[in-house]
């Protein structure tokens, strides 16, 4: 389900002509076509970020109006207030690559916006190191915590980070430290494609470097330290990838776990009784788009969540200290919804059924018999899956070799139908199988 965006169109008839949004780089008017010259030469009102306004000649001689701050929630005043205009708005490189034209497009729609676009920073940045831009990872730091850059290192990997302002180079590093990556070459690319372009290297181990320009790009190669953990891209991360009091969805069964909870780019995952997070963190890994809700009523557990959430890459999970299913009422509608604990607290079963919207997915998974029976009573109601999952390990035994069985854990899942049942299934227990069948 794809988050719905909270900004309501202006009517498009307000704005005639439409509003052109001109991509410009380090280079300035220099590095204009003539279509965005023209634009900008016969626009009344000039919206813009103030260092772009200053590469602007004197023959643009429109109104100037800098951005103010916080930029996202002026934009419909601001441009409502000089409708009737021609108006230009100036985006760094291409307009629609992480910048002002995706807020632009859902408040205009795309027949209100002429949209003119330059070369953006990442291509300019790929050019200058030779990288494939189709292969390389890129993650933008501005306006979001660089705990997510996280999710993107894996040994081999070319990534390219999109700077908040001059000290984020030193940040990197640090967290490329931190992460295990500290071996990594580090280059630096600064004004690309302007006079003053220039670039700065090192490795994040070594990495001592004092802030340099604000306008930055930092190009990655991912070196993993031989001796740290490695984490893999799907389901399934080690236990010890994460900080935990024991309350831990074990690594095999969590990998089964989120194969039947089947995330999907763009949808919210309910994640009731969070533990350590691990269900929920792993969701959102498996796509940037990914988002998950956790509710965890224990507020020591909760920080521990927020904590493993930022360490791997996450950050924007949400975490709820509260109850179930008192914590629910108010959350946004989830695509699939996983109970890992809290089975039998009265009515949270039914308030995660209710939640869900038709073809929605509950997991719920429980070690306890009385949890056990629950789930089997929604599954006769429900049907899905029931299923036993169990995991033995092998072990020392004396001078030899043994299994050591971990707790078996009972997983119910099921999709919500389309439309209620039109009748209730009997109550009546199944005759047992018998003879041969035993």
């Amino acid at each position: 389900m794809t988050p719905a965006s909270a900004v309501h169109p202006l009517p498009p008839a307000a704005f005639s002509p439409a509003v052109s949004v001109v991509g410009i780089g380090a280079d300035g008017w220099g590095g204009l076509a003539g279509a965005a010259r023209t634009a900008l030469a016969e626009a009344q009102v000039l919206i813009g970020g103030q260092r772009q306004l200053d590469l602007l000649p004197e023959e643009c001689a429109g109104r100037r109006v800098p951005w103010p701050s916080p930029l996202r929630p002026a934009v419909p005043g601001l441009l409502a207030a000089h409708a009737g205009n021609r108006i230009a708005v100036l985006a760094s490189g291409d307009p629609m690559f992480y910048g002002i034209g995706r807020a632009l497009t859902e408040i205009l729609g795309p027949d209100g916006l002429r949209i003119l676009p330059h070369p953006s920073s990442v291509s300019y940045a790929c050019a200058r190191v030779g990288w494939p831009l189709e292969d390389t990872e890129v993650v933008t730091l501005v306006g979001r915590p660089a705990a997510r850059l996280a999710a993107a290192l894996y040994d081999g990997r070319r990534v390219l980070v999109l700077s908040a302002d001059a000290t984020t180079p030193a940040v990197v590093a640090a967290l490329l430290r931190e992460q295990g990556f500290g071996p990594s070459p580090v280059r630096v690319l600064e004004q690309l494609g302007g006079e003053n372009e220039a670039c700065v290297e090192g490795t994040a181990d070594t990495w001592a470097h004092p802030p340099g320009d604000p306008l930055n790009v930092i190009a990655i190669e991912c070196r993993r330290d031989p001796d740290a953990l490695r984490l893999g891209a799907v389901p399934g991360l080690p236990d010890t990838a994460y900080e935990h009091d024991g309350q831990l969805t074990k690594r095999h069964v969590r990998a089964a776990t989120l194969g039947v909870l089947a995330p999907a780019p763009g949808e919210l995952l309910w994640d009731i009784g969070g533990g350590s997070g691990s269900v929920a963190i792993e969701w959102m890994r498996t796509h940037p788009s990914c988002r998950a809700i956790t509710v965890e009523r224990d507020p020591v557990r909760a920080q521990r969540i927020e904590r493993n959430a930022a360490h791997l890459g996450v950050p924007a999970l949400r975490v709820i200290t509260g109850r179930a299913p008192e914590s629910l009422g108010e959350l946004p509608t989830p695509d699939a919804v996983f109970i890992g604990g809290g089975l039998t607290v009265p009515g949270l079963l039914d308030a995660c059924w209710e939640a869900l919207p038709a073809g929605g997915r509950l997991v719920a998974n429980t070690v306890t018999l009385e949890s056990e029976a629950l789930l089997t009573e929604r599954y006769r109601r429900h049907g899905g899956d029931l299923v036993r999952l169990a995991v033995a390990h092998a072990v020392p035994v004396g001078g030899f070799t043994g299994w050591r069985q971990a707790m078996p854990v009972t997983q119910w899942s099921v999709r919500k139908p389309p439309t209620p049942p039109t009748a209730e299934p009997s109550a009546e227990a199944p005759a047992e199988p018998s003879g041969d069948n035993q």
